[in-house]
C-alpha cells in the first residue's frame, strides 16, 4: 500500500529503525536520566524535546541542509564542536553534582533548579549533531521510490514511522527510569555510582563527537 505513496522495502526499513532506535545515545540517556531523577513528567518533557529536535533534523535533511553539512567543513565544524561542548558540559555538570554534593542530600533530592528547562536541554541536545542530518538523508533515500513525483510524502511517512518507534522506546525508558528512582532514594551509594556512570557517558559522547573527522 505504501508503495503507492513512494515508500519501498517498508519492512526492511522498520527493522532498520528498530535497531537504530535501540542503539544507546545521548538523547536516550538524557531522557532516562531526567525520568530517574525527576519523574515521569520531566521524562516526557525530555522526550518531546528529542521528538521535536529529530523532526527538525528530518525536515532539514529533506530540504537539503544535509548537502551543506557535507560540503561545508566550516559549517560542519561549528555545529560539531557546539554539540561536543554541550555534551561535555552536561557530563561535567552531572559529575560535579555527584561528587561535590553536600552532606545530607540524597541523589533523589537534587536541587529544583536542575529540573528547569528539561525540554530546552533535550531539544538542544538533539539538534547539535550534524552527522544526524546526513544520516537521515542517506538512510531515508534508500526507501524512497525514485519514480515518485513528490518526495515530501515518503519522507514524511518514513519520518513518522521513525518518530513513533522512538517515542515508544523513550516511553519505556521513562517508566523504567521512574522505577529506578524509587530504588535510588534508598540506596545512596548505588545512585551516586549511576550518576557517575551517566556523567562519564556524556563526556565520552562529547569527546567522540569532537574527535569525529566527518
Amino acid at each position: 500500500m505504501l508503495e503507492n505513496l513512494g515508500v519501498i522495502n517498508l519492512w526492511t526499513y522498520v527493522i532498520g529503525v528498530i535497531f537504530i532506535t535501540l542503539i544507546p545515545g545521548p538523547n536516550s540517556i538524557f531522557v532516562l536520566t531526567s525520568s530517574a531523577k525527576h519523574g515521569v513528567k520531566e521524562g516526557y518533557k525530555a522526550s518531546f524535546g528529542v521528538f521535536l529536535g529529530d523532526a527538525t533534523l528530518i525536515f532539514l535533511a529533506f530540504i537539503g541542509v544535509a548537502s551543506l553539512v557535507r560540503t561545508s567543513p566550516l559549517f560542519f565544524s561549528i555545529v560539531k564542536y557546539a554539540g561536543a561542548a554541550y555534551l561535555l558540559y552536561l557530563g561535567g555538570r552531572i559529575l560535579y553534582t555527584t561528587l561535590i554534593k553536600r552532606e545530607g542530600h540524597t541523589v533523589a533530592e537534587t536541587p529544583k533548579a536542575t529540573k528547569e528547562h528539561t525540554f530546552r536541554k533535550a531539544l538542544l541536545l538533539s539538534l547539535t549533531n550534524p552527522k544526524t542530518i546526513i544520516f537521515y538523508v542517506s538512510f531515508f533515500v534508500q526507501f524512497v521510490s525514485p519514480d515518485y513525483p513528490n518526495t515530501a510524502v515518503p519522507f514524511f511517512i518514513l519520518g513518522s514511522i521513525l518518530e513513533a518507534f522512538s517515542m515508544l522506546y523513550l516511553s519505556v525508558l521513562i517508566f523504567g527510569g521512574a522505577t529506578l528512582a524509587s530504588m535510588f532514594r534508598q540506596r545512596y551509594g548505588l545512585a551516586k555510582l549511576s550518576n557517575g556512570c551517566i556523567g562519564t557517558l556524556f563526556l565520552a559522547f562529547g569527546l567522540k563527537l569532537a574527535l569525529a573527522t566527518s
